[in-house]
């Protein structure tokens, strides 16, 4: 696959995500492991709802710190591109729910935070098949996956776990979406990424 190709797959991953987070967090039950952790240091430092993308741009960049002195090899211009846009995505995702969604209508809640959940996860599956780097989250996971020896599925979940203590105790917001996507993210993301590699495979032979 060409490398502008492999770039464009990646911006859209980093545009589900940011939209699944957006999402999420507009339902107002819960967040995901990764956002209750944006929304902690948020809650933490003081911040408004309306910097959760400001804040969570900073906290990747934290991210990339540790994976440069534990996992340089996971880190590569796919893993900066994806810093660039994500806040300004998680607005537009924040911007789109305000618009379609009715916050009294819990049906409607429900059915924003399936969308939630699903662009979450198929934005990082995107992302780690377009093969230009991960982001910073997932590269710690691989990390730590290749450190221990555990698969990605069993790594992710107990990442996961420790992400929403974390968050929690700096006062992130806990919820079903938390333990639905503690339990699910995991095997989703390596479904969609197995079903994205065969379908890349399969063109790159035609």
């Amino acid at each position: 696959m060409k490398y502008y190709k492999r770039i464009l797959i990646a911006v859209i991953g980093i545009f589900f995500v940011g939209l699944g987070v957006a999402f999420n967090a507009g339902t107002l039950f819960g967040n995901d492991p990764i956002a209750i952790l944006y929304d902690g240091m948020r809650s933490l430092l003081g911040m408004r709802p309306e910097e959760l993308g400001l804040i969570s741009n900073a906290v990747n960049v934290g991210m990339i710190v540790i994976l440069f002195f534990v996992g340089k090899k996971h880190i590569n211009i796919g893993t900066l591109i994806y810093i660039l846009p994500f806040g300004f995505f998680i607005s537009i995702g924040t911007n789109i729910y305000n618009a379609v969604i009715n916050q009294d209508s819990i049906v409607q809640r429900v059915f924003a935070a399936v969308i939630g959940c699903t662009a979450t996860y198929l934005g990082v599956a995107l992302f780690i098949v377009a093969d230009i780097g991960l982001d910073p989250f997932t590269g710690v996971v691989m990390v730590i996956k290749d450190k221990i020896g555990w698969s990605f599925r069993k790594t992710k979940i107990c990442f996961d776990m420790t992400m929403v203590l974390l968050g929690y105790l700096c006062g992130g917001k806990l919820g079903v979406i938390t333990v639905i996507t503690i339990a699910t993210a995991g095997p989703t993301i390596q479904f969609f990424s197995d079903i994205l590699k065969k379908y890349i495979n399969r063109e790159q032979k035609v």
